[in-house]
């Protein structure tokens, strides 16, 4: 946990207490609105993720976050999954953008870092998508 600058025009005094979670979940629902963005995490946590997602109806937002939060700065590490067809480097940058200011604007924390690793690329399938054909008909001619 860490104190926030206090903001405002309060002549009250006293101190604001933001815990690390605070931080991770601005920080993955900042990542996911990005566009070009598929999942957040990877491996067995996000197997593990989606499976609980379907019986909770709720997805974790701190899923594939990791974050340091000092008294004014965050440091903030993201693992994605990126849509086939997404300039990579652009969702990064967009991605580090957004959490930062997201994060700023929320907490009052300054993000000193925000590292992005991209993890996979999802490749849509059958499943992604509308069948347009029924199954056994032949798609080509």
């Amino acid at each position: 946990m860490t104190s926030a600058p206090t903001g405002g025009n309060s002549s009250v005094k006293g101190k604001t207490t933001i815990s690390d979670s605070v931080v991770s979940t601005i920080a993955g629902i900042a990542a996911r609105e990005t566009s070009g963005v598929y999942a957040m995490g990877g491996g067995m946590a996000r197997t593990l993720g989606s499976m609980r997602d379907k019986v909770s109806s709720s997805e974790d937002a701190t899923r594939g976050v990791k974050v340091e939060v000092g008294e004014k700065q965050a440091a903030i590490d993201l693992e994605i999954v990126v849509e086939y067809g997404t300039p990579i480097a652009e969702a990064a940058g967009n991605i580090r953008s957004n959490v930062s200011d997201t994060v700023q604007s929320m907490t009052g924390l300054e993000v000193v870092e925000a590292n992005v690793s991209v993890l996979d690329v999802h490749v849509p399938g059958p499943d992604d998508a509308s069948k347009e054909s029924s199954p056994g008909e032949s798609r080509v001619q």
